[in-house]
């Protein structure tokens, strides 16, 4: 935690299909209360996998329908058709898969005393929305893009199909059946509520002033540790046919089946056979979380962090856990150094930048005794590195890769191509 700038960790596990233990670290926020299993912690994009569970529930009701063109459920706003609907439209499957072709991969806060958007501004874009109109970028059903915006879209069927109010419509189809008591979708919390949430912190550990989240169904849940096991089990518990509280087993198996790589209908999944697992991350403003669970063994375990290094701390937890637990997956990655001079890390080292997401990522790669430092600020990143080849970067905490481009003056990082910063 000291490591990664980290003030307080909640986790629980679950081996057998049944929770072990829930323990909390660390504290609420400096000077603050003890973190315990029934702190509360945003769980970010977490959100989008519990909204598809009530989505999922409508469906098993025969309210709402896969494969139908969204539009046709839609009241209160409608998706634009363009040309990229001509032919293929958005629908639900695509929508919970990340398959629809929508834009706004994430979310910009808001101050807690900033007037926030409703709903349809959100999908518009329209003041006091921060962000651009939720609008179809790519053919529906041709490649996965992942989408915050879509969610949105999604959060809006359910509200116009039901006449209710997103928080008590996941209330009623998802938390009181599986009994997450400690969960709500909320942009603001309620006073008894905020006493019980952690605080965020930045990646020097200073307090991150409250922001909130007017998205609730990509990224308004707030949550433990503990309730997203429990919806775990529920989840596995119905695919493989023990429960129907809240889906049918096929409808559950249809979740945990790859739909639009890497994505069932919300979870991101991994692995196969006994080492088939599904989860999802979420990350915002300082506050990090994950969960991750193996039907097969009925194995698995939720983290959630309120520092901006906690990405980095999750992976290590779950790393210790699976070692202990004997996960039948999720061991770290071995990689062999690449045999560079001083010469060649020198000509690497660097300051690289480019515009993302209406900010600047910036990546500074700085020499160490054996290798090199990659430092990423925006994302809470600082971690040993070194070369696997002569244009491969490995950042040895994360296990993500930076390509070097065009004789050292840039770096790749993902889709980003960052140009070098002059000296």
């Amino acid at each position: 935690m000291r490591r990664y700038a980290v003030p307080g960790v909640s986790i629980a596990v679950v081996d057998g299909d049944r929770i072990m233990w829930a323990r909390g670290f660390g504290v609420t926020a400096k000077n603050g209360a003890a973190v315990t299993e029934a702190t509360l912690f945003p769980g970010s994009s977490i959100s989008k996998a519990i909204t598809a569970t009530g989505t999922l529930r409508l469906v098993d009701e025969a309210r709402l329908a896969l494969d139908t063109d969204v539009n046709t459920y839609l009241r209160s706003w409608k998706v634009p058709e363009n040309e990229f609907t001509a032919t293929e439209k958005v629908t639900l499957r695509r929508l919970l898969s990340h398959g629809a072709g929508t834009n706004v991969h994430a979310w910009k806060s808001y101050a807690l005393a900033e007037a926030i958007p409703t709903l349809p501004q959100i999908l518009d874009g329209v003041p006091p929305a921060n962000t651009e109109p939720i609008r179809v970028e790519a053919v529906p059903g041709t490649a996965f893009r992942y989408s915050g915006g879509g969610v949105e879209i999604e959060q809006m069927v359910l509200e116009d199909v039901t006449g209710e109010s997103f928080d008590a419509l996941m209330q009623r189809l998802v938390f009181a059946p599986i009994g997450m008591h400690d969960s709500q979708f909320a942009a603001r919390l309620p006073p008894a509520l905020r006493a019980r949430a952690a605080t965020s912190h930045d990646g020097d550990g200073a307090p991150i002033v409250d922001r909130v989240h007017p998205e609730l169904a990509a990224d308004g849940l707030w949550t433990t540790p503990t309730d997203l096991m429990q919806w775990a089990i529920e989840i596995a518990g119905a695919r493989a046919g023990r429960s129907s509280r809240v889906l049918k087993q096929a409808t559950a198996t249809a979740m945990l089946t790859m739909q639009q790589v890497p994505l069932g209908l919300g979870p991101f999944l991994d692995g196969t056979g006994r080492g088939f697992h599904f989860g999802h991350q979420g990350s915002d403003d300082g506050y990090h979380a994950e969960i991750v669970y193996f039907p097969a063994t009925g194995q698995g375990a939720a983290i959630m962090t309120n520092g901006a290094g906690g990405l980095l701390l999750i992976r290590e937890l779950l790393f210790a856990i699976a070692a202990e637990y004997s996960w039948p997956d999720y061991a770290p990655e071995t990689v062999e150094a690449f045999p560079a001079d001083a010469a060649t890390l020198d000509g690497i080292v660097g300051v690289y930048e480019a515009p993302y997401d209406g900010m600047t990522v910036t990546v500074t790669v700085t020499r160490a005794r054996e290798g090199l430092v990659v430092a990423v600020p925006l994302l809470g990143i600082r971690s040993d590195a070194v070369l696997t080849s002569a244009s491969t970067i490995v950042l040895l905490d994360s296990g993500d890769t930076l390509s070097v481009v065009g004789a050292a003056t840039a770096l790749r990082f993902g889709p980003l191509e960052l140009p070098r910063r002059a000296r």
